[in-house]
């Protein structure tokens, strides 16, 4: 089968919401009134222009928006995620999660750290410490060089923001983008990249219901660097399988069945 070029075609990227906060607290309405998920897809498609090609789901949406067919066409799925984590379905995160290991790309922002499909692709707890109480943050710029890191200064400031701070139980990043300093003197490994399968994930932090920060311009670049990069070039969307290679056979793997019934 001939390999399709896919390098110059738009990301095709959903945001996922849910939109629990805006519908619920007066407060957060006032700041994002069409929503958390719409300033991130804004901020997008303001960086990409028609580099890609954005929606948005939210929890509420049947199967939360997250169907076979809507994941089949996603190169990358960007998820907030806070009050609700509980309502989201297992069979749902099941589903995910197979295409994240078969090259779909995940964005994991602020609080989906605590995620059902954050949690399962990391295997462990991801807990932290925070605080809301308005603090300053820096984010520092550990690694200049990665593209996610490319047009964003060094450092960039959100004036008001919810801390977060170590430890954050993660595995080991493959890569540290950022980190990020608060006004009580915290740190936090604020934006990191993971592979699971042939999925890229980038973790980044910065973005609160309570503050306005998916109109920062730096973090919207940061996500709109993160969204491209996590885009997997592949001609097709398979998981890793196990096969049986006969000797010098380096192209031709056998379907395995499992374990030998006696």
């Amino acid at each position: 089968m001939p390999e399709t070029d896919t390098s110059t075609a738009p990301v095709r990227v959903v945001v996922w919401g849910e939109n629990r906060h805006e519908q619920r607290e007066p407060e957060v309405a006032a700041i994002y009134p069409d929503g958390m998920h719409n300033a991130i897809r804004h901020g997008i498609e303001k960086n990409l222009g028609d580099r890609a090609q954005v929606s948005t789901v939210t929890l509420d949406d049947p199967e939360h928006g997250l169907t076979e067919e809507v994941l089949q066409n996603t190169d990358v799925l960007v998820w907030w995620g806070h009050a609700a984590h509980g309502e989201v379905s297992d069979e749902v995160v099941e589903r995910v999660h197979s295409h994240v290991l078969a090259g779909m790309g995940l964005l994991v922002l602020h609080s989906g750290h605590w995620s059902k499909i954050f949690r399962k692709l990391m295997g462990t707890t991801c807990t932290l410490r925070w605080r809301s109480e308005r603090d300053r943050e820096i984010v520092w710029t550990v690694d200049p060089t990665h593209p996610i890191a490319q047009g964003i200064p060094h450092p960039f400031i959100i004036p008001e923001q919810e801390m977060y701070g170590e430890f954050f139980d993660i595995p080991a990043p493959d890569e540290l983008i950022f980190m990020s300093s608060f006004s009580g003197g915290e740190v936090f490994r604020s934006g990191c990249t993971f592979k699971r399968g042939f999925g890229k994930i980038f973790y980044f932090s910065p973005g609160d219901q309570d503050y306005p920060v998916y109109f920062h311009d730096d973090v919207r670049r940061v996500i709109a660097n993160g969204v491209q990069w996590a885009k997997t070039e592949r001609p097709e969307r398979t998981k890793p399988t196990l096969l049986r290679y006969d000797t010098e056979d380096f192209y031709n793997g056998q379907g395995y069945q499992g374990a030998i019934q006696s």
